[in-house]
């Protein structure tokens, strides 16, 4: 099966401002870019460490994977300016295969996942973005915001009190600097700043170096050592296909929402595929695969005013010259000045219009519940991929328990030709949550020998409000009562005509 292919206008949908030609020939966003990209790659070096801890594998393996999928997805994926790389949600799916089956099933759980990820691509799995409601995002996007907190609080509980003072002046660095210039990324300056003063003072605080070891030598390919049977497939298949899933819901939810903040288009479709590519290339390299980061991606659109592939692709470029070639300068960078960033790309990413009392005495109960029940899980489960499932869900129960008051059926005795007739007019979206209920609305021992029910206003959704269609002609009928549907406009009619009878009901 091919992959679904972009039509002309899509490609013009699609089209990225400004290209990566018109950055390459613009000093001024050329600059922006490059620097982008570093500060990235620094935030990268520390988180990928971590994941890579989480997921029981050595540290090599979050950072060749943060390198491969960094490089790779700047050609592959369908937005530009988004971070892939090795992430926290993905570490927790797949720990368990390399804590109870080694580094190589680990390592095929991983290439089977990005195989996974482009096989969904091809059945169309990001179309399903559309139907995540406006709530759902909003809860995604505060509880997200909390995470990246949450994951700052560990670097200050049980720290010298000198990481109190090194944070604070990096925070203020990152709010003043943009009003005094936009040239270079204020999170640049904030590291570079808080750095130097680390290293003038002689304040010990704890540094990059000591999450661990960095490696002196490139990546190189990996092809793992497991049986290819069906005993092994059917040991990795459950966690591939939760990493495809966790990762390619992250990845398309960082892309709506870098899609908001830019007010760009993005290639869904493209984006799933080229998350599958650069998983395989991650794993085929010893990596321990990943999804985009929302963090690094706010940290790049957002904080450094990135747009095009140029940043996401020497985010890697740059990291991988970080940690092999200047691995000792890098390890000597104070926690503190990484924790101000992520810091204050939580406080950016939050959606405080949200919880304004303004905004939440006009937002409908539902909405507000289905945010907050979006938010509550992500930060109890640690998984944003869950908390948006659960969201969905909610949402899904409140629309329909909604729409099932919606349906309005109104009764009428009229005369024609001196005969008495009960005319009904059904009014609304009728639906197995609304139709349910039809058939109580109707006075079948008091009406009339005629009755005509008028469906003008209505549409018919489902089998089962066809069924209660059914139920209500054949309850007349035992009545000796005859009944006429009138008024349903063209899909209505061909879908009753094709059910009606049919449904088991005894008409």
């Amino acid at each position: 099966m091919a992959l679904p292919t972009a039509t002309k206008e899509d490609k013009g949908r699609y089209r990225p401002e400004p290209s990566v030609l018109t950055a390459l020939k613009t000093p001024r966003i050329l600059t922006r870019e490059v620097l982008a990209g570093l500060v990235v790659a620094l935030a990268l070096i520390p988180e990928a460490i971590s994941f890579s801890i989480i997921a029981g594998v050595d540290p090599r393996a979050g950072l060749f994977s943060s390198f491969v999928m960094a490089v790779s997805i700047a050609f592959l994926g369908g937005r530009p300016a988004m971070i892939t790389a090795a992430t926290g949600a993905i570490a927790l799916v797949i720990a368990p295969v390399a804590r109870d089956y080694g580094l190589d099933y680990f390592i095929a759980t991983v290439l089977l996942a990005g195989v996974f990820q482009i096989l969904l691509a091809v059945f169309g799995v990001a179309r399903l973005m559309r139907f995540i409601p406006r709530s759902v995002m909003v809860g995604f996007v505060n509880a997200l915001a909390i995470l990246i907190f949450m994951a700052q609080v560990p670097e200050l509980i049980g720290v010298p009190w000198m990481v109190y003072p090194l944070v604070a002046v990096g925070l203020l660095i990152m709010v003043f600097i943009p009003k005094i210039t936009k040239v270079i990324p204020a999170p640049l300056v904030s590291i570079a700043l808080v750095t130097a003063a680390a290293v003038v003072f002689s304040i010990n605080v704890p540094a990059v170096g000591d999450k661990g070891e960095l490696p002196r030598s490139l990546p190189e390919l990996f092809i793992p050592n497991v049986p290819l049977t069906w005993g092994t497939f059917t040991i990795i298949a459950p966690f591939a296909l939760a990493m495809a899933l966790v990762g390619l819901m992250e990845s398309l939810m960082t892309a709506k929402l870098v899609d908001d903040v830019t007010d760009t288009h993005s290639n869904k479709t493209r984006e799933s595929w080229g998350q599958g590519v650069a998983n395989l290339l991650s794993g085929l390299f010893g990596g321990m695969g990943g999804c985009a980061m929302i963090g690094q991606t706010m940290i790049n659109v957002k904080a450094s005013g990135a747009r095009t592939r140029i940043s996401t692709f020497l985010a890697g470029v740059f990291l991988l010259a970080l940690i092999v070639v200047l691995g000792d300068i890098v390890a000597i960078i104070p926690m503190a000045a990484l924790v101000a960033v992520m810091i204050m790309v939580s406080v950016g990413t939050f959606d405080w219009h949200s919880i304004k009392p303004s905004t939440l005495r006009r937002m409908p109960k539902s909405e507000t519940t289905v945010m907050v029940i979006t938010v509550a899980v992500v930060v109890a489960t640690h998984n944003l991929a869950v908390g948006v499932v659960v969201g969905v869900f909610v949402a899904s129960v409140m629309f329909v328990r909604r729409v099932s008051h919606l349906i309005d059926v109104r009764r009428e005795i009229t005369e024609q030709d001196g005969a008495r007739i009960a005319h009904y007019t059904v009014e609304g979206q009728l639906l197995f949550a609304s139709s349910n209920d039809l058939t109580t609305m109707f006075e079948y021992a008091d009406d009339p020998d005629r009755v005509i029910i008028d469906l003008t206003r209505s549409h018919i959704w489902d089998a089962s409000t066809v069924a209660a269609l059914d139920a209500i002609e054949t309850k007349y009928e035992q009545h000796g009562k005859t009944v006429e549907l009138v008024g349903m406009n063209e899909f209505t009619t061909g879908f009753h005509a094709r059910l009606t009878g049919g449904l088991g009901n005894g008409h």
